[in-house]
């Protein structure tokens, strides 16, 4: 059995909803990164964390210590998720980051299917993010 964990974006969680419903769907399907176990093998979710956010002085130390909530439960992969490989520019540095720090655990960039290109998801999230919508100055301000 393989135990899985999933590291998601947390500006696509916690700005833009994400559930992770994608992801859990095709681990359960085994489709796009989950097509490469074997078919016989159980995949076993242990947990689902999100990044601590774009890096600023400690974020590299903050990311470790959200992993090892994961790796204190025999995990044997994590896989960034689609957000985070669509549109992270710092997987590569966190992934390697990641691998020394946890030698014994696969860091797989991918989760879900690929259903629009990346830069067409690129789009569409940026255009999501820059919505126009009302805060609590509004609010505070009765505009």
């Amino acid at each position: 059995m393989v135990r899985i964990g999933i590291l998601t974006c947390s500006n696509a969680t916690q700005d833009l909803g994400c559930s992770s419903v994608s992801c859990l769907a095709d681990l359960r399907k085994r489709r796009g990164a989950f097509a490469a176990y074997p078919a016989d093998e159980p995949l076993d979710l242990v947990g689902i964390i999100n990044c601590p956010g774009c890096p600023t002085l400690t974020g590299a130390d903050k990311l470790m210590q959200r992993i090892r909530a994961l790796t204190e439960f025999r995990i044997d992969a994590v896989h960034l998720s689609y957000c985070m490989k669509a549109l992270c520019p710092f997987k590569e540095k966190y992934k390697r980051a990641l691998e020394e720090n946890f030698p014994n655990i696969k860091f797989i960039i991918g989760t879900h299917e690929e259903h629009i290109t990346t830069d067409e998801f690129k789009k569409r999230v940026k255009d999501t993010f820059n919505q126009q919508r009302k805060t609590m100055v509004d609010i505070i301000l009765d505009r």
